[in-house]
């Protein structure tokens, strides 16, 4: 039994003794062998070009723009109500009805105002017969000049208390103070009405105003007639307004600068109190070069852009930016129209390092 484990064992160290020192010299031959040379340097020569995606830089318009969002008013909004108390006689007008400026809407009981209004006629017809035979004497010496004044002044004053009156008839009945579109009714005929009472509310809403705030850094770019497009929840159809005033003073509690834009709206399609998103149209500028904002890397002296040079290598740019978009840059200085901006790999590449570009666009 010994004897066996002994010859096992002599037999295992000899295995051990033939693979340690054939195992190098196959491994050796191996990695010498054309097929294995050929991979090592096809791998080696692919990566000395880096593949990146490039762009080629076009002269576009660049409006600069915010998103934001907004509601809608009315162009004109009033809770009518009567400047006097009194009996409501007759209601002229039906709810949701377009009326047009000075339509009577509702009647108040005037009776003793009219009865007031002929008795001071009457007084006024008296007091004018007194001062033309006042006149008369006057002009004859027959009277004094005191005594015509006092005939003139009751004259006068008779037609001064029938205008008062007047103006009282007037507020018996409730006109429209513009055109627009009737609410709904919040009284009845017989109803007696005081001077809080709302009774009808008037609206116009052609053209609307839609009113939006924009960040304090912006408000030096804000000019009356800057375009608007904006969209609500029932439609994705972008609609057109312009700027027509904004405030002359930044939101302390903000820090915005609040702006109202005016827009037609015949079809009604927008109501007061809607919500709406908002393209707000800062600025204007024709030719201007942009590139992706990936493409741009900050530096310590600015910024910095890769191009595809006239010899494939990657050529480094010093850049001027302008104007930053949600996705873009403009570029000021430092690129031409037609150069090959890279898009990709920005962050491995080097000045001099030869390209594989795949233009995008």
């Amino acid at each position: 039994m010994k004897k066996q484990t002994k010859i096992a064992l002599i037999i295992g160290i000899i295995a051990i003794i033939a693979i340690a020192f054939f195992y190098p010299r196959l491994s050796n031959q191996a990695s010498n062998s054309p097929s294995a040379s050929s991979s090592v340097g096809g791998s080696a020569g692919a990566s000395q070009d880096l593949p990146v995606n490039v762009i080629k830089l076009q002269k576009e318009t660049l409006r600069n723009q915010l998103s934001v969002s907004g509601t809608i008013l009315p162009n004109e909004s009033v809770d009518l109500r009567s400047e006097i108390s009194g009996l409501v006689t007759k209601i002229a007008f039906k709810e949701g009805q377009y009326v047009t400026k000075g339509t009577p809407l509702l009647y108040l009981n005037d009776d003793e105002l009219q009865a007031q209004y002929q008795r001071l006629q009457y007084t006024q017809k008296l007091f004018e017969t007194q001062e033309n035979r006042q006149k008369q004497l006057l002009a004859r010496e027959a009277i004094s000049q005191e005594e015509y004044d006092i005939a003139l002044n009751q004259f006068n004053t008779a037609l001064s208390d029938i205008k008062l009156v007047e103006a009282q008839l007037s507020k018996t009945v409730i006109r429209a103070p513009f055109s627009g579109i009737l609410g709904l009714r919040l009284v009845s005929e017989g109803s007696v009405i005081g001077t809080n009472d709302i009774l009808v509310s008037l609206v116009n809403i052609d053209p609307i105003k839609i009113e939006f705030s924009i960040p304090e850094r912006y408000a030096n770019q804000v000019t009356v007639g800057s375009p608007v497009y904006f969209t609500n929840e029932t439609s994705t159809e972008e609609v057109e307004g312009k700027v027509y005033a904004f405030e002359p003073q930044i939101d302390l509690a903000t820090r915005t600068l609040k702006l109202r834009a005016q827009s037609p709206n015949k079809n009604g399609r927008f109501l007061p109190g809607m919500f709406v998103k908002i393209r707000f149209i800062l600025e204007v500028t024709e030719d201007a070069l942009m590139v992706p904002s990936e493409s741009v890397i900050p530096e310590l002296s600015g910024y910095k852009v890769f191009v595809v040079g006239t010899d494939g290598s990657a050529e480094q740019r010093l850049v001027e930016i302008g104007t930053r978009t949600e996705s873009h840059v403009q570029v000021l200085s430092g690129l031409n129209e037609g150069d090959l901006v890279l898009t990709t790999g920005v962050m491995q590449v080097r000045q001099g390092m030869p390209l594989q570009p795949t233009q995008i666009n």
